[in-house]
């Protein structure tokens, strides 16, 4: 079991993020690896959470402690998967994800793939009054390093492997194009907002 593994971020790919340490690249799948571009090829630390499944042992990986304490919390909902507790936690902090559950607002918890009216209802039941409010860092280093088309086919792809389909992506595409959008983080939140208005 791990809590975290400190090492240089050398690569970022729409589902998963490559750490290196002592000499080992770990594929680590990440909420929203583009999150981690500024810090390609610095040191930093991800908390990760390893499961293991008959065909399958998988790393996932969360910026800080609260993350990947919401992420375990999502997972011990009935109906809630890896998948859709990633999904959940691309767009939202954890703070935003327990407003939602302790107001029980199920229609911002339906707007993630995979998170029908029942799952919604579960998360709420399961989750709400056990869950605490935190302080949150926030990332304000912000450097655009590629060309809004770049960004922006970056940030579909990003949502399509979160489960958006191709149809409520391909009017995304032509919206975020019009934007001017600096990084990869801010399409996919911008995306998001698009989709479920």
């Amino acid at each position: 079991m791990y809590q975290y593994i400190k090492g240089v971020i050398t690569e970022v790919k729409p589902t998963f993020v490559t750490l290196e340490n002592n000499n080992i690249g770990f594929l680590i799948v990440v909420p929203n690896p583009f999150r981690f571009e500024s810090a390609l090829n610095t040191e930093v630390q991800i908390f990760i959470e390893q499961i293991v499944r008959e065909d399958s042992l998988t790393l996932y990986g969360f910026k800080t402690e609260k993350e990947k304490n919401m992420f375990n919390s999502l997972l011990k909902v009935t109906g809630i998967g890896p998948k859709s507790a990633l999904a959940i936690l691309a767009a939202s902090t954890p703070n935003e994800i327990i407003h939602a559950i302790e107001n029980e607002d199920q229609a911002y918890l339906q707007k993630f793939p995979g998170i029908g009216k029942k799952s919604s209802m579960q998360i709420i039941l399961d989750l709400k009054g056990k869950l605490s409010y935190d302080e949150e860092l926030i990332d304000t280093v912000v450097v655009k390093s590629k060309s809004n088309d770049v960004i922006v086919d970056e940030a579909i792809m990003t949502l399509e492997a979160l489960g958006y389909s191709k149809r409520e992506l391909a009017k995304l595409d032509k919206h975020l194009k019009q934007l001017d959008i600096e990084t990869v983080e801010e399409a996919v939140k911008q995306g998001l907002k698009f989709i479920v208005e």
